[in-house]
């Protein structure tokens, strides 16, 4: 039987704020605007919160920045009484402290869950936003936050014969919640990004035979996990609020580590490789990037980084033709997201794991038995796709976003996106992004990015009221010179050198933009606490009387 509640004839739900996301970003938002007073429901496509840690359930999937650090500062007794079991929280576990924080601050019930927002038109007579889902329910709100994630639409590469394949097929980021035993099976797992780093070494202790297809090689350092040793988490703890501010004064938004003083290269070669060594047995990639102050804008120096990795993979990986094809050599260290793992070169030296280089032998096509390349076919099982995601801006684009002016964003967007400050987006009054294009989100400790934005989205709305306002929207100036900004600050590093998710370059079609801000988190901050105490240059506030029809 229908839900009458979501019919297009039951009247419409009227809230002052609608959040599009339950994750880290979509909660975090109802806490803080919810203690505005302001009447707030965040709308979750998923059956349950969580948003990047309900959908991923991969074998070994785990966060790649330490425990201690990924998690929200907003509330101190969270903080202190939240223990983390391992260095690097695993997806079951941050998915769990998701949980706890949403029932701890009582968010639950102002999340509607299984529901999807299809559309979203502001009326600019009414001043507001109305949202349709994919059920039929409308909801009209003043403001509208789209807290919707970086990586939450997910790719499946439309090869040719996918729906002949006789056997079963998963991507990462869509896993069943039951999970998937592959033991005895021959399976294919295509893509060596993150996710694939991270689960084929677990693949790979279960299945009869385990196929890696690899297009790219990416770099991967090791991650060091292990148990969180007490007495690391109790002066981590007792150092809270210290550690978190120093976090906001770096690039990258994670404290605890020594800011660099010199260039790679102006050290002697042995103390060179001495400290990459240092670095590399500490584990992590914050430390690893931090070892000099140029290795992601000098090439020279970053050869020097990319070198030593390389070798480090010829060392691990018996076989030098394995090794040099799990060696990058196409785009510096760090350019792309830096991998963590733990045995994912080792994995290669199994005698039933077998890597397939599909640059020089792309497939062809998927069959009712497996995998065609041009050489061969290789029968399977199973196959999994570690293809990643539509990044940045494919869950927006997925939304029909749209003005009564005309304003349609994904004609606004067809070029590559545009924002100001990645906040905001110019002929879209009142509609927020959490760590948008155009934001160190994704190149940052994300929850500190999506703290810092909900707070300067907070702020904004309560700026308007105390100020008997009740619209704003960046200028087309503002957004114009920001977008340029990013764009000259990327390209004065050598991150558009790599050909990453980062510029798009995953998804045929898709315009060739640099969507993070890579200038780091402590300036992005700086630069948004100058616009908010200036009175938000760049951007127009108003009142609007709405027109009654």
């Amino acid at each position: 039987m229908p839900d009458a509640s979501r019919s297009p004839a039951h009247p419409a739900r009227q809230l002052d704020v609608a959040i599009v996301g339950g994750g880290l970003a979509g909660l975090y938002a109802i806490h803080r605007l919810r203690g505005l007073g302001l009447k707030v429901r965040a709308y979750e496509a998923g059956s349950g919160i969580g948003g990047t840690w309900f959908w991923n359930r991969y074998p070994g999937a785990r966060c790649d920045v330490e425990s201690l650090e990924y998690s929200y500062s907003f509330s101190n007794e969270l903080q202190q009484e939240w223990k983390w079991p391992e260095r690097y929280g695993t997806q079951p576990e941050i998915l769990k402290y998701i949980n706890h924080v949403a029932d701890r601050f009582d968010l639950r019930r102002d999340v509607q869950l299984n529901t999807r927002i299809k559309s979203a038109v502001f009326d600019d007579k009414a001043n507001e936003w109305t949202l349709r889902t994919t059920d039929g329910e409308e909801i009209r709100v003043r403001y509208c936050v789209m807290a919707a994630g970086n990586l939450s639409t997910p790719r499946v590469p439309d090869f040719k014969g996918l729906k002949n394949f006789k056997g079963k097929w998963y991507h990462s980021g869509l896993w069943p919640h039951e999970g998937v035993d592959f033991s005895g099976l021959r399976v294919g797992v295509i893509g060596t990004g993150s996710s694939g780093v991270q689960m084929i070494p677990i693949i790979a202790s279960q299945a009869k035979h385990l196929h890696v297809f690899q297009r790219t090689a990416n770099f991967s350092l090791p991650a060091r996990n292990g148990p969180m040793e007490p007495e690391r988490e109790r002066r981590h703890k007792a150092e809270y609020p210290a550690r978190r501010a120093a976090a906001a004064e770096t690039p990258f938004a994670i404290a605890g580590h020594a800011k660099p003083t010199k260039s790679a290269l102006d050290v002697p070669v042995e103390e060179r490789n001495k400290a990459y060594e240092s670095k590399w047995q500490e584990g992590g990639s914050i430390s690893y990037l931090y070892a000099y102050t140029d290795l992601l804008v000098n090439k020279e120096s970053n050869d020097t980084a990319s070198e030593f990795v390389r070798n480090k993979i010829r060392t691990m990986v018996e076989d030098p033709t394995t090794a040099e094809l799990l060696a990058p050599k196409d785009h510096p260290i760090g350019t792309k997201r830096l991998c963590l793992d733990t045995n994912y070169y080792e994995t290669y030296n199994r005698d039933n794991v077998t890597l397939v280089d599909v640059r020089s032998d792309p497939i062809q096509e998927i069959t009712a038995k497996g995998v065609r390349t041009n050489g061969t076919e290789v029968e399977l099982d199973a196959i999994v796709f570690a293809t990643g995601f539509d990044a940045m801006t494919g869950a927006l684009r997925e939304i029909d976003v749209r003005t009564t002016d005309g304003a349609v964003l994904a004609d606004h967007w067809a070029g590559g996106p545009l924002t100001y400050l990645g906040l905001m987006v110019s002929g879209f009054p009142n509609m927020f992004v959490v760590t948008g294009p155009g934001s160190p989100g994704v190149k940052t400790q994300m929850i500190a990015s999506i703290e810092q934005h909900v707070d300067w989205i907070a702020d904004a709305i309560d700026h308007l009221h105390k100020h008997q306002l009740d619209r704003i929207a960046p200028n087309a100036d503002a957004e114009s010179e920001w977008v340029n900004h990013v764009n000259a600050v990327a390209d004065s590093t050598l991150y558009p050198l790599a050909n990453s998710w980062y510029v798009g370059a995953n998804i045929p079609g898709k315009p060739r933009v640099f969507m993070p801000y890579v200038g780091g988190f402590d300036r992005y901050k700086k630069r948004c606490d100058e616009v908010s105490a200036g009175g938000y240059p760049g951007f127009s506030l108003s009142r609007h009387e709405a027109t009654v029809a």
